[in-house]
């Protein structure tokens, strides 16, 4: 994969980053159990996406947390949030800095970005209920998010010529799929757990559309 990819994936994901900056709901954050509680993914998430499996080199598979992350405090906290995750885990040595961007456009951008567009398009096409809320966005959506990301890997990485389109498609992206499985399980679980014991935790789950009523 050649310098150009990197350096064009630096300015895309600065103008996201920056972005992301100026339009995120700091103003959530001033409660400290809600700071606490983002700070505490960021540090959790690090620790999972270190611990990460890879086919050959270029080729990591690992849990994203983004779903979870993107309904708990919206896009623009996730994001910020998310990419704080992988510059953890590229200090750690698990990637390589000038990658840095290019990964981040990927499994942070990416993943927030079908994470919202689900969230959406559930709330505007699906009755406002508890379990469509935990089984549709917290299970079935964090299983299409990864699968989406796994797809946009392989289309970056067949365009840029680092693997063939044969080998990707039957060696690298069925992982996905076994991948978002269990972070469908996960995040569904953490949801559930989330939305009834500690529902100011999530910005985008109000108790008077979803359960008043119901």
């Amino acid at each position: 994969m050649g310098d150009g990819w990197y350096w064009a994936a630096w300015a895309v994901w600065l103008l996201f980053f920056a972005r992301s900056i100026l339009k995120a709901p700091w103003v959530v954050l001033k409660d400290s159990e809600r700071l606490n509680v983002w700070l505490g993914m960021i540090v959790l998430l690090i620790l999972v996406w270190s611990l990460k499996a890879g086919v050959k080199p270029g080729l990591s598979l690992h849990l994203l947390g983004a779903m979870v992350f993107t309904l708990s405090f919206g896009p623009y906290l996730a994001f910020v949030g998310l990419s704080l995750v992988l510059f953890g885990v590229t200090l750690n040595g698990e990637a390589g800095f000038f990658a840095y961007a290019l990964n981040a456009l990927l499994m942070v951008g990416v993943s927030v970005l079908l994470s919202q567009t689900i969230y959406r398009l559930i709330l505007q096409w699906l009755p406002r209920h508890f379990f469509v809320y935990v089984f549709i966005n917290g299970f079935f959506g964090s299983a299409l998010t990864v699968f989406g990301v796994g797809l946009a890997s392989v289309l970056l990485l067949a365009m840029a010529g680092a693997y063939g389109w044969g080998y990707l498609l039957s060696e690298y992206l069925p992982f996905f799929l076994l991948l978002g499985f269990a972070e469908a399980w996960l995040s569904g679980m953490l949801m559930t757990l989330f939305v009834v014991y500690r529902p100011n935790w999530v910005v985008t789950f109000d108790d008077s559309s979803y359960l008043i009523n119901k």
